[in-house]
């Protein structure tokens, strides 16, 4: 039994590894065709996931399904190879069966098929009957691709079946590309073998056969250094080594540059530059625009660092800190995984990853990890409380950290490296009596805006990077001089004139005045502003702290038609009408209780409510979000801008950035539907971040990875985005970038503009007249100059006068650090007993628990799994929420049983159901007093720790009575 447990786990190990190969090799139809230990159920949602989204979501869905069957078939992993290979999918099957080609090998076969995807247009001229039945009967397509791409030729045309012959091919094992060009040939299509290696036939041919030659003889060079274990760069001495083997060997240029023997780390002048401190050992920020490489900097310099620690016999261990979730798969899969998996572990983990061992396992069994910052900070934490488990900072060798301008107070970079700065300062201390230092890694930031920190003066500014360079403890901020690399975007602004009648926004004033007086309010600012939303959630937390259910329920219906107002400025009224419409039936929903238990009764001040709006508001909003005549002018000049980036560029890309998720998702279903947008090519998709909402459903990051994939392979040409693709994103290059009434601060500026990497794009700013919009971006721009002027001044300072200044901010750090942290202590030691915590509903006030009732698990997460609290809430399925973390899952939230407010999420921890409670959702009686608590550290009670065998126990013995009765 032990021995097919190890063998499934390691064959699912495998698969999973190679996922993201796998997605772009399997045809799941055929596939499944020959799958056996699938139940028909399971086929039948992987076809419709395959029929109705892509191809590549159904593949991730098979592999989900058969990492999660339990138990596993004896013979299923045997099927699951002769069902790639019968389906088709050899190149596949070869994945997880011989494991992969040799990576020269490998990396060829990528560009061969990067080729086709960039030449494709070309090819889409061919002969495809002809070509079909050459490469059928040269092997590389199967009887069942032949059938399909001849009956695509005569449904949907030649075209149509040369679209799907190079879909097909592309996904046979490598040496299929030269077949290929010999198919080409038969069937005299010379000018397009030319245009694929940029040669004539005969040059074409020398070329295959002299770079198959330098593969082989790459393959025995690798091996023979792997055998004699030497040292030093690969990529340095094979050319020599080939060189020497066959001096007057001819190769185009342009055959080298698009088929390069295997994945090789080629710095440009500006990268290497920038890179040399960090390859001598030094910590330095790298400040390099957006797509200009800063990531491949920091796989090259992590090589050189793990390189030169093996050649000197010590340990290497490197850690790539990220701040956002999808960062860790990007980074993995196209950066660092790709260039480095042929000498060094690489493994990533997230909120979003399936692996459940322990960090600190990963962190030992590999030489490099990708994860989100906080994952590690958590475990710097668990070894600073002692706890086994844990992970120190001696135990790495380098940190990486991607958008390093985050490392500031209060940011979780900064609280890494608030650990580094106190154990390097012990050291000095250490050193000075003489004693052994405790190891530290070696820090390199990345960046491409450190900003100015919302400096007014140089002065300011230059003090604000000197602080990011002392909390990082860089030796230098390395700035590049990207000479004819350098993209700069030709920046416009739009301005839209203002709407003469908007009868909507009267309307929802209407109905808003209506409510502050039956709540008694009075607004002290316009209605449909910032400031308005600050000082109604105001009133919201006063009105909960004091029991007045009134106010309470209004202010929140208050925010709700303040953001209707902001979005029938921003999009259409018929967008606003169907978010404050969708908001009323979820409110519905709530009051709704499972068919076995009584209706949830609303209240007097809820029935007002609901009344005001399903009344003749409703109407009136519905009647006129139809009429175009009262739709805002900034949508019509966003109108003109896409149709006139389509109309005179041959291929346009684009990105759209706006403020919402709301706004994000509506503007893409306005393009969508727009049959003008359509006549000139435009395909639309938006693309947002996680995290939890009720009303917005968010994105998964696979979801977001599936959006850009199909971006950067044009069946998608513009982005409608939320702020989560203007930082770190790897995004297709693009030629136009346009920012829809959305400015922030000038870190974002530059970094949305940073999008459009492509030559001759254009940034356009598109902005409503009297919005304040185009003023704040000017500000922006003027920070962006005092930034880089601060940047230059920081670079001319004296060395030693540099390191005196950030060694004073560094010890300004570590003691406010110890002044916070005394005071957490002397909090900590005022503690009183959870059971002097009381919790209680914050819609309705019943009372819920008590602090005594709560327990943490992993000191993170705060559960009530008593029998008494089960009585309490009612479970309701969350489709939008799906975790899957180190050890737990989370797939719905609980609600009060009595008025629907929302209490957590259900998590199921280790097999075991938790209630999880958001602190945020209840109000707190402290001493007697209500407070208004939004983060469970804000309590000063001692939670104890979730002990996992009794409740174990208890839910074993449960069952056990269940089942006897």
């Amino acid at each position: 039994r032990d021995s097919g447990l190890r063998y499934n786990t390691a064959n699912i190990s495998l698969i999973e590894d190679f996922r993201p190969r796998l997605r772009k090799l399997i045809e799941i139809e055929f596939v499944l065709d020959h799958l056996n230990f699938l139940d028909n159920d399971n086929k039948d949602l992987i076809r419709t996931k395959a029929r109705k989204e892509s191809n590549l979501k159904a593949v991730d869905l098979l592999i989900d399904t058969i990492i999660r069957i339990r138990p596993l078939p004896k013979g299923w992993f045997r099927e699951f190879v002769d069902a790639l290979s019968a389906g088709g999918c050899k190149h596949a099957a070869t994945y997880v069966e011989d494991s992969p080609p040799c990576p020269a090998l490998e990396a060829e076969n990528d560009n061969c098929v990067r080729l086709i995807e960039l030449l494709s247009p070309s090819l889409l001229g061919m002969k495809t009957t002809d070509v079909c039945w050459d490469c059928f009967s040269k092997g590389i397509l199967t009887a069942e691709d032949r059938e399909i791409i001849l009956a695509e030729c005569q449904n949907r045309g030649n075209m149509g079946g040369a679209r799907e012959l190079l879909r097909r091919i592309v996904r046979f094992p490598p040496g299929w590309f030269s077949t290929f060009l010999k198919a080409l040939q038969v069937t005299e299509h010379n000018d397009l073998c030319k245009e694929l290696t940029g040669e004539s036939p005969v040059q074409m041919y020398l070329a295959t056969m002299y770079v198959n030659f330098r593969l082989q003889l790459y393959s025995i060079y690798t091996e023979q250094k792997y055998k004699h274990n030497m040292q030093g760069s690969i990529e340095g001495n094979q050319s020599i080594e080939i060189n020497k083997l066959c001096p007057n060997l001819w190769i185009s240029h342009d055959w080298a540059r698009v088929h390069p023997p295997k994945a090789v780390i080629v710095l440009r002048d500006y990268q290497m530059d920038v890179a040399r401190p960090a390859l001598e050992g030094k910590n330095i920020i790298i400040c390099l625009p957006t797509g200009s490489g800063k990531t491949r900097v920091a796989v090259y310099i992590t090589k050189e660092h793990l390189d030169s620690r093996r050649k000197e016999g010590r340990p290497g261990k490197v850690v790539v800190l990220v701040n956002k979730v999808p960062l860790v798969e990007q980074h993995y899969s196209t950066e660092f995984w790709k260039f480095l998996k042929n000498k060094y572990k690489v493994e990533r983990v997230s909120g979003d990853s399936q692996l459940k061992i322990s960090f600190t396992d990963i962190v030992q069994k590999n030489d490099i990890v990708i994860c989100t910052a906080q994952l590690l900070e958590n475990y710097l934490e668990r070894a600073h409380s002692g706890d086994d488990d844990g992970i120190k900072l001696s135990d790495l060798s380098l940190i990486v950290i991607d958008e390093c301008h985050h490392t500031q107070k209060g940011g979780v970079y900064n609280h890494i490296m608030i650990r580094y700065l106190k154990q390097k300062h012990k050291n000095a201390k250490l050193k000075k009596e003489q004693k052994d230092t405790v190891a530290i890694p070696q820090i390199l930031g990345l960046t491409a805006s450190p900003g100015v920190g919302g400096a007014k003066k140089i002065e300011k500014a230059e003090e604000h990077i000197l602080r990011i360079c002392a909390n990082l403890d860089a030796y230098k901020i390395m700035t590049g001089n990207l000479g004819e690399n350098k993209k700069e975007p030709h920046k416009k602004i739009a301005t839209a004139e203002e709407r003469k009648e908007d009868p909507f926004g009267d309307v929802l004033k209407g109905v808003m005045n209506a409510i502050h007086i039956h709540a008694e309010l009075n607004p002290t600012c316009d209605l449909g502003t910032q400031n308005y939303e600050q000082w109604v959630v105001q009133k919201e937390q006063n009105a909960a702290k004091e029991e007045n259910q009134k106010v309470r329920v209004c202010a929140e219906h208050l925010r709700q038609y303040n953001e209707a107002l902001y979005l029938g400025k921003t999009i259409r009224m018929w967008d606003a009408f169907s978010f404050l419409d969708k908001y009323f039936d979820e409110e519905l929903k709530k009051k709704v209780a499972p068919e076995d238990e009584e209706a949830i009764i609303k209240t007097d001040t809820e029935r007002f409510l609901f009344t005001l709006f399903k009344g003749n508001s409703k109407v009136k909003l519905q009647e006129l979000a139809k009429l175009p005549q009262y739709e805002n002018n900034s949508l019509a000049k966003l109108r003109t801008k896409i149709l006139h980036e389509f109309t005179s560029r041959e291929k346009a890309r684009g990105i759209i950035f706006t403020k919402t998720r709301r706004s994000a998702i509506a503007l893409a279903q306005w393009v969508q539907e727009n049959s003008k947008f359509e006549e000139v090519g435009v395909k639309a998709c938006h693309v947002i971040g996680g995290g939890g909402q009720s009303v917005v459903k968010p994105m998964t990051a696979a979801e977001q990875r599936d959006v850009l994939n199909k971006f950067q392979n044009a069946e998608i040409n513009l982005l409608i985005a939320t702020t989560v693709a203007e930082e770190g994103l790897d995004i297709a290059a693009c030629n136009f970038v346009i920012r829809y009434e959305l400015v922030t601060n000038e870190i974002a500026m530059i970094q949305a503009r940073g999008r459009g990497r492509a030559e001759d794009s254009s940034y356009t700013l598109v902005a409503g007249e009297g919005s304040g919009v185009a003023e704040r971006e000017s500000v922006n721009e003027y920070r962006e100059k005092m930034m880089s002027k601060a940047i230059d001044k920081v670079k001319k300072l004296d060395q030693e006068e540099y390191e005196k200044r950030i060694k004073e901010f560094q010890i300004q750090a570590i003691m406010e650090e110890r002044v916070r942290t005394t005071k957490k202590k002397q909090k900590g030691m005022k503690k009183e007993s959870p059971s002097k915590v009381k919790f209680s509903c914050r819609s309705c006030n019943k009372p819920v628990c008590s602090g005594e009732d709560v327990e943490i698990i992993e000191n993170m997460h705060r559960v009530n799994v008593t029998p008494q609290f089960k009585e309490l809430f009612i479970q309701r399925e969350n489709t939008s929420l799906v975790k899957r973390l180190l050890d737990y899952e989370s797939n719905g939230f609980i609600a009060c049983k009595d008025c629907g407010q929302r209490w957590g999420s259900m998590m199921l921890y280790r097999g075991i159901e938790c209630p999880c409670l958001h602190v945020k959702n209840f109000l707190v009686t402290y001493d007697e007093k209500r407070k208004n608590v939004n983060k469970w550290s804000e309590l000063g009670i001692q939670l104890p720790a979730f002990d996992y065998a009794e409740h174990a126990r208890s839910v074993a013995e449960s069952s056990e009575d269940e089942e006897s009765m």
